[in-house]
């Protein structure tokens, strides 16, 4: 009986175990912060819409596209899947969509028009539409513009639509000048966001933006409450734990810069986010070189080196890829290496003026200044490239530029801004 029963306790003990081991092999549950956007799809595809509007906010926007198609494959009448993923292509704070992305995005507006929808989704669908009406004769700038008053009516009209306030504040930054030091757009956005963030402090879109318009010298100590709070709403995305990272650079938090990078870089590289990797390894070299850790900062800019096929064409991941060397090589003064940069294949003319920038100023500083004349040629050529032609015609031909304004990259300080306009 003793046997018997010692048996029994043994195997119930393996039963037990089995149970607790397969209960801590479960995954950590996918954290992206809370999102309840009401619309009239199938109460079936809500939680799922929800999650591509927090992607949305995190700026994970591939993954944001995909969430919203499997939202129509399984409700083909939700219209505004369709606006989401119309807005997954055009990425408000970062370069402009390119032409298929513009095709594309018209057509899904096209398709949304179709499906049913509530006048408040018409709103936002019609909002969306302005973004991608006319970009083959519009500037990009003028249609954000568009997009930015038409965001405005719908947050308007519908006072108690956070989403719809949260959405026009985005649209407010995507059209900031870069020249206002006053940082009036920024200040407004702000002046909107800061009640709802109070009111609904687990949105991942309200800790973002406010990051976004708090990220200046003069702004910045009052995004720090946001910065420590984003990582720990949306742990998930990769641009949440790094987006911190700009308020600690401007306030010199180099050790939190750090850490809020190095969890970045490995959630993009583990999600195979090459972008977003190579972004947060910037942050994280500058932060290392501001603390003196020059060792490391050569480990993480080689280690970037070392990624094979990089698309330097796409703005994100040639920026960071052109300019992390140019750190390595200016911060420390080793002007004979800042001289023997060369951009990468591919890059856009904005990207590669800074590694021509660079070249200029190792070869003056190290002696040889007749030898930066070759590098400010090129410089020239990159800021010719930088324009547009003027394609609009008519009475309002005079209203618009003839340049784009240049897509630009928050820069961490003492990196000068090449002004290509």
């Amino acid at each position: 009986m003793r046997a018997q029963s010692l048996c029994g306790a043994l195997i119930l003990a393996c039963v037990l175990c089995a149970a607790l081991a397969e209960e801590h092999s479960h995954p950590t549950p996918e954290k992206l912060g809370r999102v309840d956007f009401e619309t009239s799809c199938s109460p079936a595809v809500g939680a799922a819409f929800n999650r591509g509007v927090a992607l949305l906010h995190s700026f994970a926007y591939s993954a944001s596209e995909q969430q919203f198609r499997d939202v129509t494959q399984a409700d083909p009448g939700c219209a505004m899947a369709h606006w989401g993923i119309a807005l997954s292509y055009y990425h408000p704070l970062w370069t402009s969509p390119d032409a298929e992305h513009l095709r594309q995005g018209m057509q899904e507006m096209d398709i949304a028009r179709r499906v049913s929808a509530t006048p408040r989704e018409q709103e936002y669908i019609e909002a969306a539409a302005t973004f991608y009406r006319g970009a083959d004769r519009l500037s990009h700038a003028h249609r954000a513009q568009a997009y930015e008053r038409a965001m405005a009516a719908v947050a308007a009209h519908y006072p108690a639509d956070k989403e719809a306030r949260i959405f026009y504040s985005l649209a407010l930054l995507a059209t900031a000048p870069p020249t206002d030091t006053t940082h009036a757009n920024q200040k407004q956005a702000a002046q909107i966001l800061e009640p709802l963030y109070r009111k609904f402090p687990e949105h991942p879109g309200l800790a973002h933006y406010l990051i976004h318009a708090y990220d200046s010298s003069e702004l910045a100590p009052r995004g720090l409450t946001a910065a420590r709070a984003y990582s720990k709403i949306a742990p998930a995305a990769p641009h949440a734990l790094h987006m911190p990272s700009h308020i600690f650079t401007r306030l010199g938090l180099w050790e939190d810069s750090v850490a809020s990078n190095l969890g970045a870089r490995k959630a993009a590289h583990d999600q195979g986010d090459i972008g977003e990797e190579l972004h947060a390894t910037d942050y994280l070299a500058y932060a290392y070189l501001q603390l003196g850790r020059f060792t490391d900062a050569e480990r993480v800019v080689r280690e970037a080196g070392t990624m094979t096929s990089l698309a330097a064409g796409d703005f994100k991941i040639g920026y960071a890829a052109n300019a992390m060397p140019v750190r390595l090589a200016i911060e420390r003064g080793q002007w004979s290496s800042a001289a023997a940069l060369q951009p990468l294949a591919d890059s856009s003319p904005q990207v590669a003026a800074i590694v021509y920038w660079a070249r200029a100023v190792g070869h003056a500083r190290d002696g040889h200044a007749e030898s930066a004349a070759g590098d400010l040629a090129k410089i020239k050529e990159c800021k010719e490239s930088c324009r547009l032609p003027a394609t609009i015609t008519g009475p309002n031909r005079r209203k618009f530029s003839n340049r784009r304004r240049v897509p630009g990259w928050p820069l961490p300080p003492r990196m000068p801004r090449l002004r290509l306009r």
